[in-house]
């Protein structure tokens, strides 16, 4: 029995720095590294993927909107095809910063408003997609169970991995709860370790309503800007070694 682990990393920005990517990058088995359109720039992706490949981390690109000011978190009216252009772009910039690094990039995570649209729009979905088939059809897919963007990732011919969140509450359709409503990010380290080994080993999840929501997954998420996400992932990962799972990253398997 095994998982990843990811988290979204690299969103500081010239002179503002997000996160503790230092501290929490060597806890981690997987990178979700920001573009430049949500978060991030040249300099930081750059410094982001060394890091990552110092510590054997596998690199995956996370793009999202063109919003900075609203770190990528709202949505916006865009076309498919505009979906498309702009996820495409992200990853080869990612992808040719890697290649400087000598790191060659193993998945592709949509960030924010554009991942929770593309979960029920099935045009996002394939627009997406269909971006990360362009680049690199080795790269591997991420989205929630079940969800638009897994079925768009099969469609393309892509690996898809399902992705769970340790730090996130979920409704009973097994979707997340939108950030906007109280509760929405989980911090209690008791809490967000329980709910991660519960989704590892037994495949559920406890809904805002009780209810027990299954849930397979492969790799899960701790969120970079989490407040203390270093700490928080290294809880995850020791309870989920005691509790007999590995951890290693998505891409081990299709290595």
């Amino acid at each position: 029995m095994g998982i990843d682990l990811n988290s979204d990393v690299g969103e500081s920005f010239g002179a503002y720095i997000l996160g503790r990517d230092a501290d929490l990058i060597p806890l981690i088995t997987s990178a979700n590294v920001a573009c430049g359109f949500h978060a991030g720039d040249p300099g930081v992706m750059r410094a982001t993927v060394a890091l990552a490949r110092e510590y054997g981390v596998a690199v995956g690109a996370h793009p999202g909107f063109p919003d900075l000011v609203g770190f990528g978190r709202r949505e916006m009216k865009a076309t498919p095809r505009e979906v498309e252009d702009a996820v495409a772009y992200q990853i080869g910039a990612l992808a040719g910063i890697a290649a400087t690094e000598g790191v060659r990039l193993q998945h592709v995570k949509a960030h924010g408003a554009l991942y929770n649209m593309a979960v029920h729009d099935a045009s996002l979905a394939d627009a997406i997609a269909r971006a990360t088939a362009s680049v690199d059809r080795t790269l591997i897919l991420l989205g929630l169970p079940g969800s638009q963007l897994i079925a768009a990732g099969e469609r393309a011919g892509l690996r898809t991995v399902a992705e769970g969140f340790a730090d996130r509450a979920y409704q009973p359709d097994g979707t997340l709860v939108p950030r906007s409503q109280p509760g929405a990010v989980i911090e209690q380290v008791v809490t967000v370790v329980t709910r991660a080994i519960m989704m590892a080993r037994d495949h559920v999840v406890i809904a805002t309503d009780g209810s027990r929501v299954p849930l397979q997954v492969e790799t899960m998420c701790v969120h970079g800007d989490t407040p203390g996400a270093a700490a928080l992932a290294r809880h995850v990962r020791d309870a989920l070694k005691a509790a007999g799972i590995d951890i290693t990253a998505m891409g081990a398997a299709s290595a």
